[in-house]
């Protein structure tokens, strides 16, 4: 499998692999439908990658021009891709990599708030379930007018009851499921 940029700054740049299989790459055509969703959103905003992988989303926001991007990532295989891949882009000055459990980070006290979150973590756990009910426990992580996209295979979906989040779309691509949420309310200062 090969893993590039597809739009932007970095248009057509090949990004690294992630080595052994702890990660599952985004496809192609999934990354270009994803952006073509939240193409609005993308100019000038700030984009949090959790369980960043490749960092394949973020870079690919940073390209179609987000102002910065953070990627969380607890691998020390895949933060060391992360950076490889910036450095591939040009775009490592736009970046922070945190080399933190995505659990961890999302507990931490006066997080800065992102307009855009994406949350793709290893399939088949319930990783994703447990990240978007801390974010919702936790919501000033996301910026007043913010989303959250959650990326999973959709035999993983449930039911999920949130307090600050609600989903508004969901897009099936094959055997990758996008599910869109939107922050109700703006938490307490």
């Amino acid at each position: 499998m090969s893993l590039r940029v597809i739009a932007g700054v970095a248009k057509g740049r090949r990004l690294k692999l992630v080595p052994g299989d702890g990660t599952r790459p985004i496809m192609d055509r999934v990354k270009e439908a994803l952006f073509n969703i939240i193409r609005d959103r993308i100019p000038d905003s700030s984009f949090l990658d959790l369980f960043a992988g490749t960092g394949s989303v973020g870079i690919e926001a940073l390209s179609r021009g987000a102002a910065s991007a953070r990627f969380v990532e607890n691998a020390r295989l895949a933060a060391k891709t992360i950076e490889e891949n910036l450095a591939i882009t040009g775009l490592a000055s736009l970046a922070e990599i945190v080399r933190q459990d995505v659990f961890d980070y999302l507990k931490q006290a006066d997080p800065p708030a992102f307009e855009i979150v994406y949350i793709a973590p290893p399939q088949y756990k319930t990783l994703w379930l447990d990240a978007l009910t801390l974010l919702d426990e936790h919501p000033e992580h996301i910026a007043p007018d913010g989303i959250v996209v959650v990326q999973i295979d959709p035999t993983e979906k449930q039911e999920i009851t949130l307090q600050h989040l609600a989903p508004y779309d969901e897009r099936r691509y094959g055997n990758t499921l996008l599910w869109f949420f939107e922050l109700l309310d703006t938490p307490d200062a």
